[in-house]
């Protein structure tokens, strides 16, 4: 199933480069994935190492390196979006580094390196089956002390969907889908992408699993991560339904007519310091 999905993201590659949704064109910029709260938790990056695992075609990678980070380095396991990603940071003239790999042989890819700072998320823990042994590899990616920071959107998100509504100014959301893991991945055969543009040439069936909160931070914690916060927040990057509306800094949320339920969460935890000798 991994396998699958890896080749279904080779296939999505030229279609997301070509998009608008990516705005690779110039008509977005890195800084527009990023939440005002995710620099606010991050601190400071200058001068640091930042691993970015998932990180398709870099667009949001670049804000690392365009903040200052010491080395950027970008991790994914689609051949094709780790070409185009490495293309795009030549020649916007980043010094960043790309690697190929399955999240989950990230240690072994990167010659056993350890970074300040890993980053992940915005759709990444869907596509992985296991998230003790996703944990355990952000641990030993980590130096001591430093940060892991996860941003992703909310399972309660992943639960709904679109339904019938009697108003037609108003998008009536039900739960469509598991919150919970427990019934295995969800299979999907379609040919379209999340993105404008057109039908996906090639392999189209992809697998996603479910992770609820609890699952989450149970598996950074087990991992032997200190976690230092955990937010919800009903803002999203990109409009998933059709009644979201603008929010002050550009992102999307429900209208004002609807309840506030979180669409997106992020987590920050430190790997523990080793003590020192003696």
């Amino acid at each position: 199933m991994v396998r699958a999905n890896q080749a279904n993201w080779d296939a999505r590659t030229p279609v997301h480069v070509a998009s608008a949704f990516y705005g690779l064109d110039g008509s977005r910029s890195a800084e527009d994935w990023f939440a005002p709260f995710e620099w606010a938790d991050l601190g400071e990056v200058t001068g640091r190492d930042v691993l970015h695992l998932q990180c398709h075609l870099g667009t949001e990678t670049a804000a690392f390196a365009g903040r200052g980070a010491a080395h950027t380095v970008g991790l994914d396991f689609s051949a094709a979006a780790v070409t185009e990603a490495r293309r795009l940071a030549g020649e916007a003239g980043l010094a960043m580094e790309f690697v190929r790999a399955d999240v989950h042989d990230a240690v072994a890819a990167l010659g056993g390196r350890r970074f300040d700072v890993v980053y992940t998320g915005k759709g990444a823990l869907c596509y992985l089956p296991d998230l003790t042994a996703w944990a355990g590899v952000v641990n030993a990616l980590l130096r001591p002390g430093g940060t892991f920071y996860l941003v992703e959107f909310h399972p309660l998100l992943d639960a709904l969907g679109p339904g019938p509504s009697p108003d037609p100014e108003r998008q009536q959301l039900l739960l469509h889908h598991d919150y919970l893991a427990g019934r295995g991945p969800l299979r999907s055969d379609s040919p379209a992408t999340y993105t404008d543009g057109p039908p996906l040439q090639g392999a189209t069936t992809s697998y996603e699993w479910r992770h609820g909160l609890g699952e989450v931070i149970s598996a950074v914690v087990g991992a032997g991560l200190t976690v230092e916060l955990v937010r919800e927040t009903e803002l999203l990057p990109w409009k998933r339904f059709d009644s979201m509306v603008r929010a002050e800094n550009g992102w999307w949320r429900l209208p004002p007519s609807e309840p506030i339920i979180p669409l997106l969460y992020a987590l920050r935890a430190v790997k523990p310091a080793e003590p020192s000798a003696g």
